[in-house]
């Protein structure tokens, strides 16, 4: 079964509001989505979005390299062959990681529907449905915590909770106003977004575990290249330590658990370039007695359903944070993952599950060409 043809669109999503983190504010979504055909007429669906200040990829350089570098590797080449298209892409070019992902997603939809299975099966199969947690944007502590609470009458009782901006003093208030607002049943993982120094988390986490506020985690307190930091955070608190803008690779992975450096990692596609190297990641985590979590960029369900596939089909996966289609103004209705409440679950169909027909009317309906 041989690639036909590698196309390229331009979709653009709005938000229900704007998302706030210590990094960005979004107000949508654009993504690159990718359709590669087969001369069997089976289609795979991938998806990239350029998240500037963690992948450094735009919308430009994904559409340039997936249809100027990626296709010409791609076209001709037959699907079996998984192992040498990753190769070729892999090889190709440095980083660009989100356009990789998109490849990746595309090529694991393919095989599973030559297979006839759905990709969380032919991955392992571990899940059968996921639960995620909900993200609360950076606001007022007053905006926080009745945001919080919006979520919680939801159905969520996992709450992802924004912070790395403002002064000690504000930061505290704004986890003490959540806690007291939604109860102490709720688990609260806070993600500073590299948006403290090493000395600075470690005083807030420590005057946070004295005040019984009781988190479940906190996801990339310091710096990105800051791994000597996070060691220290790790080694200095209690609270677990959880690794995402520093972790893109399995060779970063290694480098991580090599140094101790966190309790937890979290796998995103559009930073490992796709399936083929979260596997990687997870698998090296999982010798070194490390558990990971699968979240997402602000994308919407085609990437998303591609992470939740690789995030139910392994033991070793315990967390996701996988809400960002619920953040989306409109509905997604051709296929891949559905949502009821917090639980996630996955189509019977092969493959991602993606409806083609009514992928490319959705495609029509948000392009921004």
């Amino acid at each position: 079964m041989q690639i036909r043809t590698v196309e390229t669109l331009l979709v653009s999503s709005l938000l229900r509001k704007p998302f706030v983190t210590a990094l960005r504010t979004v107000h949508a979504v654009q993504s690159v989505i990718i359709k590669i055909t087969t001369d069997d007429g089976l289609i795979g669906w991938g998806e990239a979005v350029p998240t500037h200040v963690i992948t450094g990829d735009s919308i430009g350089s994904i559409r340039y390299v997936i249809d100027e570098v990626f296709a010409p590797l791609l076209i001709g080449q037959d699907i079996i062959q998984r192992e040498v298209l990753y190769e070729r892409i892999q090889q190709a070019i440095i980083g660009n990681t989100s356009a990789k992902a998109a490849v990746d997603m595309a090529v694991h939809d393919l095989f599973g529907q030559l297979c006839g299975l759905p990709l969380v099966q032919m991955l392992g199969g571990y899940h059968q449905s996921l639960k995620t947690d909900f993200t609360v944007s950076v606001g007022k502590p007053t905006e926080m915590a009745k945001e919080a609470a919006e979520h919680v009458a939801k159905g969520f009782d996992t709450l992802k909770v924004k912070v790395g901006t403002g002064n000690f003093q504000q930061e505290r208030e704004r986890i003490h106003a959540i806690r007291q607002t939604v109860g102490q049943g709720i688990t609260i993982r806070l993600d500073a977004n590299q948006g403290w120094k090493p000395k600075e988390a470690i005083r807030l986490i420590r005057q946070l575990e004295d005040d019984g506020v009781d988190l479940e985690l906190i996801e990339q307190p310091v710096a990105a290249y800051d791994v000597e930091g996070l060691r220290d955070v790790t080694r200095q608190t209690s609270t677990p330590i959880m690794a995402d803008e520093s972790l893109f690779s399995a060779k970063d992975a290694k480098k991580l658990l090599g140094m101790r450096a966190v309790d937890v990692l979290n796998i995103k596609l559009m930073k490992s370039g796709g399936i083929r190297e979260a596997l990687k990641i997870n698998a090296l985590a999982e010798v070194n007695g490390i558990e990971c979590m699968v979240g997402s960029m602000m994308e919407t369900a085609i990437g998303v359903t591609a992470a939740a596939h690789i995030a139910a089909s392994q033991p070793n996966i315990t967390r996701v944070d996988l809400d960002a289609p619920l953040l989306l103004a409109g509905e997604f209705s051709a296929g891949g993952v559905r949502y009821h409440g917090s639980h996630m679950e996955f189509s019977k169909e092969s493959g991602l599950g993606f409806d083609s027909k009514r992928m490319m009317q959705w495609v029509k309906e948000h392009a921004c060409e």
